[in-house]
């Protein structure tokens, strides 16, 4: 069942897209060589929670982090480790805050250091530019699939890009994981996908790889997944709520 919510709900989750998007900012900020990943993890449990917020991640039964890690081939859920960043590591930060009874997401992903390949600097640019052209379409009367289409020739019209088709977006609010999903590929007629209401909350995903769609378990913590060919994955998410006209950016 989706779930709209009220005017005053939508502020809420505003209210706590803003503590999000300010720790996730400063997460990828202190993302610097020799920082290890468990640092930052910390850092971001700390900020949340001086702003007022919780971890939405450690409501997640089992997962006790603040947040995912996604580094160089890992895609999503990568629990923070000890390894410490190294210069020209594609590193991508997923975070959620809990705030007043309702959960914001988000994500990004950066190169450490700064200085990117010019393979790297093209994925990467892909990625977000799939990400606004997926939000734009996220207003009432389309339907999902224009968010999925929407994503989905960006990257894969690129070439040699591929997205991820065992994970997607997702409705959030009360819960982090609410319907509809949101894939970022489109797989039926638009017409047969879920139309967008006003009053809906949704997290666009890009979740793509340079190289094959497949992915794997990367080791046995039973969170980490990888791709499974080794190549660099990519991760872009915002938080959104649906009007009669442009996208509310909840996590901006």
């Amino acid at each position: 069942m989706i779930k709209i919510k009220t005017e005053e709900e939508i502020s809420l989750m505003r209210q706590g897209g803003k503590i999000l998007s300010e720790v996730l900012w400063e997460v990828l900020a202190a993302a610097k060589p020799g920082i290890s990943e468990m640092a930052l993890d910390a850092l971001a449990e700390k900020r949340i929670r001086e702003k007022g917020g919780e971890p939405g991640f450690q409501k997640v039964p089992g997962y006790k982090h603040t947040i995912c890690v996604s580094t160089n081939d890992v895609v999503v859920h990568g629990i923070p480790t000890e390894y410490r960043l190294q210069e020209g590591d594609v590193f991508g930060v997923d975070c959620g805050v809990f705030y007043k009874g309702f959960h914001t997401d988000m994500a990004h992903t950066i190169v450490v250091g700064g200085k990117k390949s010019s393979e790297v600097d093209v994925f990467l640019k892909t990625g977000e530019k799939a990400l606004t052209a997926g939000i734009a379409e996220a207003k009432g009367g389309n339907r999902v699939g224009h968010i999925s289409k929407a994503i989905q020739d960006i990257v894969e019209n690129q070439g040699g890009y591929s997205i991820v088709r065992t994970l997607v977006g997702h409705g959030v609010g009360k819960n982090l994981h609410e319907e509809p999903e949101i894939p970022g590929f489109l797989s039926r007629d638009i017409k047969k996908t879920p139309q967008l209401t006003v009053g809906m909350t949704i997290a666009v995903e890009i979740i793509y790889n340079i190289g094959g769609k497949e992915i794997m378990y990367k080791n046995d913590d039973g969170w980490t997944i990888s791709t499974a060919d080794e190549k660099i994955s990519g991760l872009f998410e915002r938080t959104i709520a649906i009007t009669e006209r442009n996208p509310i950016v909840l996590t901006s």
